[in-house]
Parts: C-alpha cells; sequence; structure tokens
C-alpha cells in the first residue's frame, strides 16, 4: 500500500545508526532531504508545492472559493528522536488523499497537506516555530536572533538551507478548517483499547530558563563550605520540580543543562538549566512553575549563588473546538481525549481556525524516543479515520 512505501521511503533519513533514533532537525541536510520527499510525493499526486522562506510546505487538492481543509503535521523530530511523531501526520495525509481518490470522492472544498517547520523546537528552543510565524504568533524580527546550541543564528542557518525569508510566509487565508492527525503520546487509547481518538485539549505549557551563577574554583583545594557552587542549587531545584509536580499530579521536567566551564576538577562558575512545565490549568501551570522558583531562589540564598529565570515558550491552554469534536466523533465512535503535548494544532487553534486532531494508538505510550512506535495496522486505521473526517469536512453543503 502507498502508506507503507512511503513509510519506508522515510525510514532511513535522519536514523541514528548507533541508537536507532532520529536526527532530523531543521535547516539540516536531513530535514533538506525530507523537503524534497514531501515534494515529490505530493508531485506523484498531481500536486503543486509552495514552499515558503523559512521552508514551510503545503499542496493543494481540487479548487473552489470556498475556506479548505488543511491537514498535516511536521517532520522535524526532537534530538535521538521517535520515527512516528509528526512524519505519521504528513504520511497519512498523502495517504488519506489516496484513500478519497480510490472511493472516488470529489471534494467539495480544496483539501491542503501542509508540513510546517520546527515544531519540536529541538534546535532554536522555540516550539511551534513554522506555524508561530504562519499565524503571527511570533515576528520574524525576533525568530531571527534565536541561536542553536552551536551558536548558529536561526536567520544564517534559513540562509544556508537555500531559503529566503524575504519570500515571505504561508497564508492560513485559504485555510477554513486545521486537522492534524498525530501519533497518541500516552497510554489513553491503549487504556480504552481502541485505535483511534480525537483530541478535546492542549494542556497549558512552556519552557523556562534557570541561569544559576556561583564562583568557579578549585575542586579539590576549596573547602566545601568556602563553595558557592550552582551546580547544588540546580540540582535542589530539580528535585523541587519533580516533588512540586508529583503533589499537583501535573508535569514538570529538567531534561537539558549546560555547565560552565565543564571540568571535572573545578566546581562550575554557572549552571543553565531548562525546565519544561505542563499542568491541567493556566493556573495550575502558573502556581507550579511560581512555587518551584521560590524553592529555587530559597537554595541560592544558602548557597551564595544568583539566580536568573527566564521564560522561553509558553503555551496557554487550548480548548479545541467541541462541536467539530463531537461531529467528528460521530463519524466513528472514536473517544474524545486530552493530550499534555504541544502540537502546530493549538497554534492554529489559537489563531481563530476550527481545528480537529486525531490520535494513533502507541501501544507503549513511549515518545520522544527511539522506542516511540504504532501498529502497522493501527496506523492504517488513522488513514482510513482522517479519510473519513476530511470526506465530511468537504462534502458539498457540509459545513467545514
Amino acid at each position: 500500500m502507498a502508506f507503507e512505501e512511503m513509510w519506508r521511503d522515510l525510514s532511513p533519513v535522519g536514523r541514528s545508526a548507533s541508537s536507532g533514533g532520529y536526527f532530523r532537525q531543521p535547516w539540516t541536510s536531513a530535514e533538506g532531504e525530507l523537503r524534497a520527499w514531501f515534494a515529490e510525493e505530493c508531485a506523484a499526486r498531481g500536486l503543486v508545492v509552495e514552499t515558503d522562506g523559512i521552508g514551510n510546505q503545503v499542496a493543494w487538492w481540487g479548487d473552489g472559493d470556498l475556506p479548505g481543509v488543511l491537514t498535516g503535521s511536521h517532520l522535524d523530530s526532537v534530538l535521538d528522536g521517535g520515527a512516528y511523531d509528526g512524519p505519521l501526520g504528513v504520511v497519512s495525509a498523502l495517504a488519506a488523499i489516496d484513500t478519497l481518490r480510490a472511493r472516488g470522492v470529489q471534494p467539495g472544498r480544496p483539501i491542503g497537506v501542509g508540513v510546517f517547520v520546527e515544531e519540536e523546537g529541538s534546535r532554536f528552543g522555540r516550539a511551534c516555530l513554522g506555524s508561530r510565524l504562519v499565524a503571527g504568533a511570533t515576528t520574524w524580527e525576533e525568530a531571527r536572533e534565536l541561536r542553536d546550541r552551536a551558536g548558529v543564528f536561526l536567520a544564517d542557518a534559513v540562509a544556508a538551507a537555500g531559503l529566503d525569508p524575504s519570500a515571505g510566509l504561508l497564508s492560513l487565508d485559504r485555510v477554513g478548517t486545521f486537522v492534524e492527525l498525530h501519533v497518541e503520546q500516552g497510554r489513553d487509547l491503549v487504556d480504552r483499547d481502541v485505535p483511534v481518538g480525537l483530541a478535546s485539549e492542549i494542556w497549558p505549557h512552556g519552557r523556562w530558563r534557570f541561569d544559576f551563577a556561583g564562583q568557579a574554583n578549585h575542586a579539590g583545594t576549596t573547602r566545601m563550605e568556602d563553595r558557592h557552587d550552582p551546580m547544588l542549587t540546580y540540582a535542589m531545584t530539580a528535585l523541587a520540580a519533580n516533588k512540586q509536580a508529583r503533589l499537583a499530579e501535573q508535569r514538570a521536567t529538567f531534561g537539558r543543562i549546560a555547565v560552565e566551564p565543564n571540568g571535572t576538577n573545578a566546581v562550575p562558575s554557572l549552571v543553565t538549566a531548562w525546565l519544561d512545565a505542563r499542568a491541567s490549568s493556566n493556573a495550575a501551570l502558573a502556581d507550579m512553575v511560581a512555587a518551584i522558583e521560590r524553592q529555587a531562589e530559597d537554595r541560592a540564598g544558602r548557597d551564595g549563588t544568583a539566580l536568573v529565570v527566564t521564560p522561553e515558550s509558553v503555551s496557554g491552554s487550548v480548548a479545541f473546538d467541541a462541536d467539530l469534536a463531537t461531529r467528528l466523533a460521530g463519524l466513528g465512535g472514536w473517544p474524545v481525549i486530552p493530550t499534555q503535548a504541544g502540537h502546530d494544532a493549538g497554534i492554529l487553534s489559537d489563531a481563530g481556525i476550527p481545528t480537529a486532531m486525531v490520535f494513533v494508538r502507541n501501544p507503549t505510550g513511549v515518545s520522544h524516543s527511539p522506542d516511540e512506535r504504532a501498529e502497522t495496522a493501527d496506523c492504517l486505521a488513522g488513514v482510513e479515520a482522517l479519510a473519513d473526517v476530511l470526506a465530511e469536512l468537504t462534502r458539498s453543503g457540509n459545513p467545514a
């Protein structure tokens, strides 16, 4: 089948021979290969791809003046990520068009397949950057100054990839509804024993940079009581984040740190750590992050260190169009469930576009890892479900 052929073609791109995970960071050779693959698959279906000045892509099937239905997802990955997060939505969108054509469906309004860049924020630290720029939630003037871990400016990375931001960004004027298919990043569908579900909401979430400053010194000659060690402040803060999240039944993770001077025999002068926090409401998220920051500041006072906290990327709660979710769930009796993961769908929903998400069961619930997976039978069920949704939304006389 077309789905399985496309999946085999994508499988080796950006894959690590050692871990089996994926390094598909934006504006790299792997991501360029993925963009070329998408253009080829669209061309094989008679669809013309539009690529904007930063690498976002869209191809439309069908004509007419009615607002279209956009589907798709992203092709980039986290560092050492899984195969399904993002690409499953793109491959399924193309396969759903094949399915609709095989059914003899002539859509009453255009169907677009889109790919947004830097959804994961794995290179420049800003999640859903491509869709944020398109939706106007972030400006190019702000984004161009972002740097990756090697100090490369975003503007330079885009130019090095052969793209020109002055050519402009994709327009959402043609989009009446957005539907994103995604592998589930959890076990809700496993517990329900169903292969497909729809999204009700996205938990509010964000990333905060914690800069712990101390005094570099000799690891051997400096007495413990004479140290101003930012690593101790960070360590206590990581434990505090874990405790606060567990008490509140929310999520808090320090998954990335940078240490200066990063020597084995030196007390650090600076520890920079990034907090990923997620909660069931905006208020719960704010309360949890504030509690973590209070404990960090208290410990810094005792350690003789200094703390600066900077919010880098914060997204509020997103409630997807409830009427749309109910209407679409009725097509297959699919459950409507929340998600704690951020998606481009959340950005477009915040931009005022009616939005829905289709989830495909993940048998282990593991994501952002080489162990992430979905069974082929469930993926094919997702394609059929997405085709049903697109048919419903583009049927003549139906609202999108």
